[in-house]
């Protein structure tokens, strides 16, 4: 009997540490959501646009396989291009931010005087 009741505690105390695990991971669902909405109109974007040079390559008379190999890498450079972009957004946007705010509150402090303003 006490190693049925050993044996359910223990169960029951997996299930908790097993749920606490997944409930903390619930939050990445939305994350996964925004960027599957996001995600995939940009690759059918990048894909539209490689897609011509694809045409011209194979038109050309280039082996397929190397035309197909140029088209990815053309893929994958437009995809680097936007990942780089948006990272540099990133760090560049808080920075305007931060700058033209501080422009802002400074902006009547710098050369006003209280007899001349009306």
């Amino acid at each position: 009997m006490w190693a049925l009741i050993q044996s359910l505690v223990t169960k029951w105390a997996l299930f908790r540490v097993l749920l606490k695990t997944l409930g903390s991971l619930a939050w990445l669902i939305p994350v996964a959501f925004v960027l599957k909405f996001v995600g995939l109109p940009v690759l059918a974007v990048l894909a539209i646009l490689a897609l011509p040079v694809f045409i011209i390559l194979a038109l050309v008379g280039l082996p397929i396989m190397f035309a197909f190999v140029a088209g990815v890498l053309l893929l994958v450079g437009f995809f680097a291009l936007l990942s780089f972009g948006i990272a540099i957004l990133k760090i560049a946007i808080p920075i305007a931010i931060i700058y033209f705010l501080f422009k802002w509150w400074t902006n009547g402090k710098k050369g006003s005087d209280p007899a001349t303003d009306a």
